[in-house]
Parts: C-alpha cells; structure tokens; sequence
C-alpha cells in the first residue's frame, strides 16, 4: 500500500491532507492517531475510493486503485466502525452480510473469533435473535462484536478499525481487544483510536496532523514514511 504525494480537501478553501506519502508492507499493523477533524478517517477514506485525492496516486499491491472496479476494491478490506451498522434481521444475517451465503458453521466460527458466541447463546433466539433497527436491541460492545464476527467471516486481506472501543466499558473492552489481536493477525490492519490501549501491538503509529503525516513508533517491519 502506497500513497504518493496525496493531497486532498472537502472543499477548496482548505487542505485536509497535504502532499501525504508513506508506504505500509502487507502484513503490518499501523495505528492512526491525531486530533478530531485532522483526517485520520479521510486517509482510509480515499484508500477505499468513498472520495479521489485531488493530487497524487494511492497504489494498493502495485495497482493505482483507479484501475480496479471499485467493487472489487472494496472487496479486499473488512471494516469494524465506531458505530456499526446492523440491520433488522437476525444476527445470523447480520454476521452474514460480511459474507453472503455463508454457513451456519462459518457464522458459528466467526462470532466465536469475535468474543460473541457466549452472548448470542444466552439471547432468548440464539443466532435468530431480531436485532432491532441499527442493532437498537444490543448493548454498544454486543454491536461491536458482531462487527468483528462480520470480519472474521469475510477474511479481508486488508482491515480497518475506526474507534472500535470507543463507546464500551471497560470489562468489554478487553474481549474487543482480545478479538481485534486475532482479526488483525498475519494482515494489514489500519488502526484509529485515541485509547492507547487499542494501539498497544501495532508495528507503526502514525500521527496525522496539519495535514502531514508522522512517524511516531516503529517495530522492525517494512513501513516507511
């Protein structure tokens, strides 16, 4: 994954990034951090083509991601969001959306990865539990996991988690955490948080601030900036 000299903005009055270049080998973990408003979501933003940089190229396995259907794109990357999207169906299909056609062993397996399995079986249905519109039925950290079996189900090379414990406790925050570990092994994991305890075992963090992008902690892995 490669950004070269990526400049962009929401309007044209102001930069939110500006002249960015770094480049992350497959395989690394790389937790983003900065102020709110500085564009740490719109780095994955442009790398998954919701916007186009207004300057520079992003390059993803050698490719300009210009050159891949955008479908196709999207395809190689599992999400994990500050508030997750559920819908109103069952949580066996909503683990499923992740990837559709699933079986009923895979969705089983991937809640288990997830730390989810043990609150779905104490649900009065199980996996056919109705979650109500936008998971309303489930606590924050129930959503959040259900999220993470969702990823684990769809085996993206590529995952990004955007404030993934942000809104739960402390007890759930460490079965996230402990799931995340797993979800993020042997892939390319881009990490934003302002806790610091999500960040603890990434091989990069990276501070976006004033539109530049810094290195703050490296592990001997190939990432440079």
């Amino acid at each position: 994954m490669i950004f070269d000299q990526v400049s962009f903005g929401y309007d044209s009055h102001r930069s939110v990034l500006k002249n960015v270049s770094f480049q992350i080998e497959p395989g690394t973990s790389v937790g983003i951090v900065g102020q709110t408003g500085t564009g740490k979501t719109t780095l994955v933003s442009l790398l998954v083509r919701f916007y186009d940089p207004q300057e520079g190229r992003i390059f993803l396995d050698g490719v300009d991601i210009r050159d891949y259907k955008v479908a196709d794109l999207r395809d190689q990357f599992g999400f994990v969001l500050q508030e997750s999207v559920l819908f109103s169906a069952t949580i066996a299909e909503n683990i499923a959306y992740g990837r559709p056609g699933a079986a009923e062993t895979e969705i089983v397996e991937a809640a288990k990865a997830a730390n989810a399995d043990a609150f779905i079986l104490k649900l009065r249905d199980g996996y056919k539990t109705i979650v109500g519109e936008r998971g309303s039925t489930l606590s924050g950290g129930e959503r959040q996991r259900i999220a993470l079996a969702r990823a684990f189900l769809k085996n993206a090379p590529i995952i990004i988690l955007d404030e993934p414990t942000s809104s739960v406790d402390v007890d759930t925050e460490a079965a996230i955490l402990e799931a995340t570990q797993r979800l993020i092994r042997g892939r390319t994991a881009l990490i934003i948080a302002h806790r610091s305890s999500t960040l603890t075992n990434c091989d990069l963090i990276m501070k976006v601030e004033d539109g530049q992008v810094y290195l703050l902690r490296r592990k001997p892995s190939g990432v440079a900036v």
